[in-house]
């Protein structure tokens, strides 16, 4: 067996995976905070803190962060989701304990300098601007809060440019110590690493994390409806779903299959209708969006004005036709698409340290390549069309972002799933 797990005194867990035929490892320490853990008046405080532990830290200027991984031919990057923070770093193998230096000292030992917080504000709100200059970015933060309304798992992960600029080193710094504790941490590697090595490694320098017990996360309420927001495009941006699945969930695999089948692929229902049949959208998918404790099923569609009126009765339509009848080909289809999906990230340092991670922070444990293809393996037609009927059933959450003159009611698209 690759995959260790040990949990440190402070509650710190480190998981390893062991490659022995490739020369890097990909490391880092993923926190379970995200957007959802922020209060309403700090949203966006997890996302500028990721962006701030690269500012300097008591022991390395910014420049001399770049300039160290990067003289071993290494890089650290991180980012911020709505349910975990992530910092991380690939190396050669003999660069571990650089890695590992670095990671915990911008997470540790992170300055927060009064000039760069300030300058940093202006980068993050230009990223904000630039997210809201894109539509099919704006369109998922649309059906996102939609979907959660008044709620955090509905708010952006980069926050509001008002409240960003709002924000002080104080608030940073007492969100860091509160919301980046040893057990909310787990500290996983992929690639040629020793696992005793590295945990010797993080018992030294992760020793002094914060062992403060947070809160636990408010639960989330899927409610569901409709913003429509004009705007002078060529392309109208077209989300439309459902309350989902969480990771959870005794129906994740089988929605998974699901989804893949009707929306995944080019063989899909959806692309081969839509797309190739009928030439309605150039871009159309399905997709699930899933967290610790709930989800989303949504369809992306980027289609013309005039296609409009048209596009939506036809998904609907199709909803209703996969519910009725479900093939077994396109079942074992999906099966093989989502099992290659599985294996082929084998091969890849960095993700298998993302599943690891994942694993751990959901379940506690590393979940076998040969466990989840079994449970694949065991969707069957009943529960395929089983999640198919949950997942379309409900009030729909609608969002569209463009040229909205042809988009229908709410009310008469909602009754056309029901």
């Amino acid at each position: 067996m690759t995959v260790r797990l040990t949990t440190l005194e402070n509650g710190l867990r480190v998981a390893t995976d062991t490659m022995d035929t490739v020369e890097t490892v990909t490391l880092g320490a993923w926190v379970e905070t995200g957007s959802r853990d922020e209060p309403a008046e700090l949203n966006g405080i997890s996302h500028f803190l990721e962006h701030m532990v690269f500012k300097g830290t008591a022991r390395r200027t910014a420049r001399a962060i770049a300039e160290e991984i990067e003289a071993v031919g290494g890089h650290i990057n991180a980012y911020t989701s709505r349910e975990n923070t992530a910092f991380y770093a690939k190396v050669l193998k003999e660069d571990v304990g650089l890695a590992v230096d670095l990671v915990s000292d911008i997470m540790m030992h992170a300055t927060m300098d009064p000039i760069e917080l300030e300058r940093e504000k202006s980068v993050i709100c230009q990223e904000i601007h630039q997210a809201h200059d894109t539509p099919d970015d704006v369109v998922f933060d649309l059906f996102q809060e939609k979907a959660f309304p008044d709620q955090p798992l509905g708010r952006p992960v980069l926050g509001t440019e008002n409240v960003v600029r709002s924000l002080t080193r104080d608030d940073i710094q007492k969100y860091l110590r509160v919301g980046y504790t040893a057990q909310d941490t787990v500290f996983c590697a992929a690639g040629r690493v020793d696992h005793d090595e590295l945990v010797n490694m993080i018992g030294d320098a992760f020793g002094g994390l914060s062992t403060h017990q947070r809160n636990g996360r408010e639960h989330a309420q899927y409610l569901g409806g409709d913003h429509l927001l004009a705007r002078d495009l060529e392309q109208l941006h077209l989300v439309l779903g459902f309350d989902g699945i969480g990771y959870k969930d005794d129906d994740f695999y089988a929605a998974s299959v699901f989804s893949t089948l009707f929306g995944g692929g080019m063989s899909s229902r959806l692309f081969q209708e839509i797309r190739e049949d009928r030439g309605l959208a150039y871009s159309i998918y399905s997709f699930l969006s899933c967290y610790e404790d709930a989800g989303l099923f949504g369809i992306y569609a980027g289609t013309s004005a005039d296609e409009t009126a048209e596009l939506i009765p036809v998904i609907a339509a199709e909803a209703a036709k996969v519910i009725d009848h479900i093939n077994e080909d396109e079942i074992t289809r999906a099966r093989t698409q989502l099992k290659a999906s599985i294996l082929m990230a084998r091969e890849s340092t960095s993700s298998r340290v993302e599943q690891l991670a994942r694993q751990v922070m959901l379940f506690g444990r590393h979940l076998t390549v040969d466990e989840i293809v079994a449970k694949v393996d065991a969707v069957d037609n009943a529960a395929v069309k089983s999640v198919a009927a949950r997942l379309f059933s409900g009030t729909p959450t609608v969002t569209a972002v463009g040229p909205i003159s042809e988009m229908e009611p709410f009310e008469e698209l909602a009754a056309r799933f029901n």
